[in-house]
């Protein structure tokens, strides 16, 4: 009789360790496609790297905040990186509804089956759950998320009946552009007061020019060049330009003068017709490239 418990106690527990194991398999295998395997080209401009860190250890929700194009997306990816962690992005948009995020019922045949959501997969198995434009999506959406931000850390999942504690190495980040916000679509106090801000803008002038040497391939002289128009367009922000161009666009111009189109031109189609369809304004752009290029 004791030998045949401790048999049944030794089968239990090898079965325990397999199914542990094969757990472990099936959570790594979910999520390789989530990891970034290079790292990615990334200048800190001031602590942000030491903040998320620390907000990382510590189980602290993160919010980044800053105009479009300025880095907050690489920056997440450098981030996800040097910690070794999944990154599960979600760009927001207005149709985007809690079953996006958590998940829903599919049909498989005759049978139904249970698809996780980006965030359920974060929460469930560890990672970064990225959360692109947040002030984007549905209000009611966004309440999804109230509480993984606070002490509970947990996901209801109500079409299950289910709540998901979150794993130790989940953290939620979200984006914001207070450039966009308006009496509409902007974020309540209710969802901005659950997470610490980190502030991010376009970097300061040495810093950009290496990051357009970098990214696009032009010589030191010609990023310079483009970084002074950069300054005199955001100048402009307010006066006729709801917002400056982003360093994403001067590497985009970096990238087409590289490849042998004309330095005005490269600036018209990188630089100047994506940030205002106003003719008038596009000709008072070009102006100010033509007198530095």
């Amino acid at each position: 009789m004791i030998m045949n418990t401790c048999f049944r106690h030794r089968t239990m527990t090898i079965c325990s360790q397999e199914k542990e194991r094969k757990n472990i398999v099936m959570r790594e295998s979910e999520m390789q496609n989530f990891r970034i395997e290079e790292e990615p080209f990334y200048l800190p401009i001031s602590d942000e790297v030491r903040l998320f860190e620390l907000a990382y250890e510590n189980r602290l929700p993160l919010m980044l905040k800053g105009p479009t194009g300025c880095g907050k997306t690489r920056f997440l990816g450098y981030m996800a990186y040097k910690l070794s962690l999944p990154l599960i992005t979600v760009a927001c948009h207005e149709d985007l509804t809690a079953s996006d995020l958590v998940g829903r019922y599919l049909l498989d045949g005759s049978q139904t089956r249970w698809q996780d959501g980006p965030l359920s997969l974060a929460v469930k198995h560890g990672g970064i759950c990225y959360l692109d434009e947040i002030v984007e999506a549905r209000k009611d959406t966004t309440v999804v998320i109230h509480p993984l931000t606070d002490d509970r850390r947990i996901l209801p999942v109500e079409k299950r009946g289910t709540i998901l504690e979150a794993d130790d190495t989940f953290m939620l980040t979200i984006s914001y552009n207070p450039g966009y916000q308006t009496v509409l679509k902007d974020l309540k106090q209710s969802t901005k007061q659950r997470f610490i801000t980190v502030e991010f803008d376009y970097p300061p002038a040495s810093l950009e020019e290496e990051i357009v040497i970098h990214e696009s391939g032009v010589d030191r002289a010609t990023a310079v060049n483009l970084r002074k128009i950069a300054d005199k367009f955001r100048n402009l922000k307010g006066r006729g330009l709801d917002e400056g161009v982003s360093t994403r666009l001067l590497i985009y111009a970096g990238v087409l003068i590289v490849k042998g189109i004309e330095l005005r031109r490269a600036c018209s189609v990188a630089l100047i017709n994506p940030i205002t369809d106003d003719r008038e304004m596009q000709k008072a752009l070009e102006e100010i490239v033509a007198s530095i290029f």
